[in-house]
Order: structure tokens, then sequence, then C-alpha cells
């Protein structure tokens, strides 16, 4: 396993907090980089635009700040995720603020661009890539990516279907970089389990969901505190692509989670439209997305609690006696 030099000496855990749609914002990213974790945001979530300058100037300020006040503890790096997909018209204007304050880390999805890696490249900045089986991760390496994130099966959101232990065990029999893991990891045992199990890092979102940090609804962060992994529904009924969402918030939504289409979600809808048709509910902010790890997740805490909790339990993780 390799750790990149941007990491030593300034995480507390091997951790990255993974980019959540609307719910990673500034102050759950400082709090994150704080308590050692590496913490990172899409860059869509700074609407409109113009607002991302505003957020990068605030993360890199605060934690400069941070760092000269703590020279014995500095604090982890922060990333910014990319959509790299056609669709996104932001994707220059946003990667030109990147490199306006060199951020140290991006993580890409739905795509691989070789001229986004050669660009923070430049500004001396690494790339991760998120992959959900192997044709992709060795197309992102093969486009420049530094580092992987093997997004495997009970992972929120987006998700794959790979077991982890297949998935970590078949990318290091080519790939000798950093791979960070994703998929229903909620508490230290199982942030030591992807470290056995060959990966360099955590990859962890919902669990940082239940935050008092995070931006999301109220309602949001008590379901993650009463749901488990009974409770997750796998569907791509709601972006196209398959993704693991909360059960509770598709039946508040109106629809019945064991009896979901897989036809085109334009198709779908939620209440009506004009023409009497079903108009379709929105993930994310009314279909809420979740990993299968939540049901260690019993409260709303602030993230250095919950990153506090992570390393006791991550120090503590030996394996029983046979």
């Amino acid at each position: 396993m390799s750790m990149p030099a941007l990491f030593k000496g300034r995480l507390s855990i091997p951790v990255i907090g993974s980019p959540l749609f609307i719910i990673s914002v500034p102050d759950l990213v400082i709090a994150q980089c704080k308590a050692g974790v590496v913490g990172s945001f899409p860059a869509l979530n700074a609407r409109p635009a113009a607002l991302l300058d505003e957020w990068l100037a605030r993360i890199t300020e605060e934690l400069a700040a941070y760092d000269r006040a703590h020279p014995e503890r500095p604090s982890a790096p922060f990333a910014v995720n990319q959509i790299v997909h056609r669709s996104n018209n932001r994707l220059e204007q946003d990667l030109a603020l990147c490199e306006k304050y060199k951020v140290p880390m991006m993580i890409t999805s739905l795509g691989a661009r070789e001229e986004l890696n050669q660009a923070a490249h430049r500004w001396g900045g690494i790339v991760f890539h998120d992959v959900i089986n192997q044709f992709f991760a060795h197309k992102a390496i093969e486009k420049g990516a530094d580092g992987l994130i093997l997004v495997a099966a009970g992972a929120g959101g987006h998700a794959g279907t790979i077991s982890p232990f297949a998935f970590v065990s078949e990318t290091r029999s080519w790939f000798d970089g950093p791979i960070a893991l994703s998929g229903a990891i909620a508490n230290g045992r199982a942030i030591r389990a992807a470290r056995v199990l060959g990966a360099d890092f955590a990859y962890i979102g919902s669990a940082f969901i239940a935050t008092k940090e995070a931006n999301a609804v109220e309602a949001y962060k008590d379901m993650i505190t009463k749901s488990g992994a009974d409770d997750i529904v796998y569907s791509n009924l709601f972006t196209g692509v398959h993704g693991n969402y909360l059960k509770p918030s598709i039946v508040n939504a109106g629809l019945d989670p064991d009896n979901l289409p897989t036809s085109d979600p334009s198709k779908m809808s939620f209440g009506t439209d004009a023409s009497g048709e079903r108009a379709k509910p929105k993930a994310w902010k009314e279909i809420w997305g979740s990993g299968q790890g939540i049901g260690a997740i019993k409260d709303v805490v602030p993230a250095a609690e919950l990153i506090a909790r992570f390393k006791k339990e991550y120090d503590e993780a030996i394996d029983p006696p046979l």
C-alpha cells in the first residue's frame, strides 16, 4: 500500500469523507479536516456557481489559520468533487477556481478526463476517481488518475454491486497506488477492516449525514439514526443510475419500495403534473440516499465527536482469539 505524501502526518485515522450532494458544505468539510480526516464536497453544491469562490476562500483560510495555531497537529487536506459527465456545463469554470486555490485533492465522478488530471498535477494536486468495476478502474488509471475509490456493494448513493473483498483483491493485483474503499463503513472496526483488505483509506459518507454540520434536513438525519441495512433499497429509478436509498423516504414519496419500476425515471412522477401524469420524486431532495452501514449510527452528533468515536474503535480493533 502507498500513502501519498499529501496525507502524511495529517490524518488522525485513514478516512476520506465522501462528497455528499447537497449535504457537504464548508462547515462539515472544515470540521472533518480539523478532526484529521479528509473533508470533501461536490463543486456543484455551491450554487450559484460564483459561491464556489467564496467556499474555497473560506475553507483554505480557516484551515490555514488552524494549522498556524496547531503546528503539532495540522489539519487534513480537503478535496473537491468534480462531476466529469458532459451534462456538467460548469466543469471548466469550477476547475479554474480549483486551480486558483491550489485545491490539494480532486475527486472525479461519472467520467475520467486526462486533461483534468493533468491540470490538477500542474498545480500540485492529486486526483482520485471513483469506480464500480475493473473496467472503469483501468480506464481511470490509464487517463492519469493518482488513486482509486472503489465503490463496493452497500455504499450510499450511486453504488456498485461487487463485494469489497473481491474488489480490493482484484484491484491490488495490478494497482499499487492509493485505494479508498467505500461501502457500508460506519465504525472504526470497519475502517480497520478496509485497511486489512488492502485499502489505504476508508471512504465514508452516510455516517456524516447524521452530524450537526451536515446540510441535511433534521428528518433525514433522524431517519439515518433509526434505520438499518434492511431499510436500504437499490434502484435505478430516481436518476437512471443504480443507487442505494432509504426505504422510508421512498414510502414518504408515495411509492412502493418493494415494487419500483426500472423504466426511464423521467416517465415517473410524484403527485400529478398539468397533464395528469404523476410527477417524479426528486433524488437526494425527496428520495434520500444512504448506505447499508447506518445501523451503527444512533445519534446526531458533531462531526468531531463522530470521528473521535471512529478513532477509538479503530485503535481498539484487534483480531479476537480463535
